[in-house]
């Protein structure tokens, strides 16, 4: 896991994600738009049949990245946790 900053805003988010997925990217750029702090959990898709518990344990449905997980809690889809990161957080920390 990885640390990636955004403003402290001492909120618990994980992010697992493959970096080469551009649904991936899609989250990243939403969190870094509102400047949110998250880990960063790179998986692994060389065996499909090896899928980190992790990844089994939030998304048992469809087994895919992305995966936010906020307080716990399992945010699946790259649009809905867009969405999602939109209407938890209301402001950017950078303006356009």
């Amino acid at each position: 896991m990885k640390q990636v900053g955004g403003h402290g805003n001492g909120e618990e988010v994980e992010l697992l994600g493959i970096w080469f997925s551009p649904y991936v990217q899609r989250v990243v750029w939403a969190l870094k738009i509102k400047g949110i702090d998250y880990q960063w959990v790179e998986l692994s898709f060389r065996d499909p049949k090896n899928r980190s518990r992790s990844l089994l344990k939030h998304n048992p449905m469809t087994k895919r990245v992305p995966v936010v997980v906020h307080r716990g809690r399992p945010v699946v889809e790259s649009l809905v946790i867009v969405e999602y990161v939109d209407e938890t957080w209301k402001k950017p920390h950078f303006a356009f």
